[in-house]
């Protein structure tokens, strides 16, 4: 994804530290982008090291919104330490960005966090995709709209594929085959409209409440069999690189 022109310098501009890594989130790298849809960046900052060890403490989170040429967008990015904190705890959402293939910005710390991923990944990952499923399907029982729909099939489709393979894939196009076989429309509906109501032929509701409940089912039984461990394998790497980062 190309970012529109200019969004790039207006947050380098804006920006009061070097990042790390910057990466797209939200329905971009979930596969059902609207034409109106937000761009929500994500990502990591270096805070210099008088800003940690002094008496003016740094912003360990940095967040920035502003409109683009008539598009809505948020930059929202940790300090490296509070991110690998964030890292070892089962928080998906940080998995997502980290691995988001959709990189506006890089570094050689950004190719380190993502090769310590595999070790940090635990079958406890499955809580985080259980309850933002449980969040999103009680906001479309209110609103009745595509866009938390589908974000309820996409986190279980997510913590479905982390738990059988160990691998981070937050597009639901590219995970629908493991899903009921109206989400290619779904998704289509959605393309057309960021905040469009659930289609006419969509399926009803009982039949809606079923499929997710049989998907909840299966991750459920697909954490209790994984392979992945307890407990995150690279917490002392991650320790050594944030160390190594700050004091280099």
């Amino acid at each position: 994804m190309r970012l529109p022109e200019g969004m790039a310098g207006r947050l380098a501009a804006d920006h009061p530290y070097p990042r790390a890594f910057l990466t797209v989130s939200g329905a971009h790298l979930y596969g059902f982008p609207s034409r109106d849809s937000d761009v929500d960046l994500r990502g990591v900052h270096l805070l210099p090291l008088e800003e940690i060890v002094g008496l003016e403490a740094g912003e360990e989170t940095v967040t920035l919104m502003w409109d683009h040429a008539g598009v809505e967008a948020d930059a929202v990015t940790h300090d490296l330490a509070k991110f690998c904190t964030l890292l070892l705890r089962r928080n998906g959402y940080v998995l997502e960005q980290l691995m988001s293939p959709l990189v506006v910005a890089t570094s050689p710390v950004h190719a380190e966090l993502k090769s310590l991923v595999p070790g940090l990944v635990t079958f406890h990952h499955a809580h985080h995709y259980l309850g933002f499923a449980r969040s999103q399907w009680k906001l479309f029982e209110r609103s009745r709209e595509i866009k938390p729909l589908l974000y309820t099939f996409r986190v279980l489709l997510t913590g479905v594929h982390l738990m059988r393979t160990g691998e981070v894939e937050a597009d639901l196009t590219r995970l629908a085959g493991d899903g009921p076989s109206y989400l290619p429309d779904l998704i289509e509906a959605k393309r057309a409209a960021e905040h469009g109501a659930l289609p006419g032929d969509a399926p009803d509701a009982s039949r809606l409440q079923e499929d997710v409940a049989a998907l909840t089912v299966l991750l459920e039984a697909e954490r209790d069999r994984s392979a992945l461990p307890e407990a995150p394998a690279n917490r002392r790497a991650l320790h050594d690189l944030v160390v190594r980062v700050r004091l280099g």
